[in-house]
């Protein structure tokens, strides 16, 4: 959707208009405040919450970052165990000495 040239600094709204476990909204990031307010908001208080989105977007990113990393932490974790048992085998019943 195109933004209007009307205002000094266009919104971030990018029409994901749902919200996260934290109250922000996942699309553009801002809070309900943020958004209600935004046109209401001098050019200085939209580019404050501009740079808020970007911080809580990097936060939003470094968190998946590190999910994805202990997956696979923990997927290669797996492989090892599970290999290291396919490599030592338990002894046939009956060759208990």
């Amino acid at each position: 959707m195109e933004q209007l040239e009307i205002f000094p600094l266009q919104s971030p709204c990018v029409g994901v208009c749902e919200l996260n476990n934290k109250g922000y909204c996942k699309g553009c990031l801002r809070s309900r405040e943020e958004r209600f307010n935004w046109l209401a908001m001098t050019p200085a208080q939209q580019q404050e919450v501009m740079r808020l989105c970007r911080n809580r977007k990097a936060r939003v990113e470094a968190a998946r970052r590190k999910a994805r990393v202990e997956a696979a932490r923990r997927k290669a974790q797996a492989a090892e165990a599970q290999a290291a048992e396919a490599a030592d085998p338990p002894p046939p019943p009956g060759w208990d000495f």
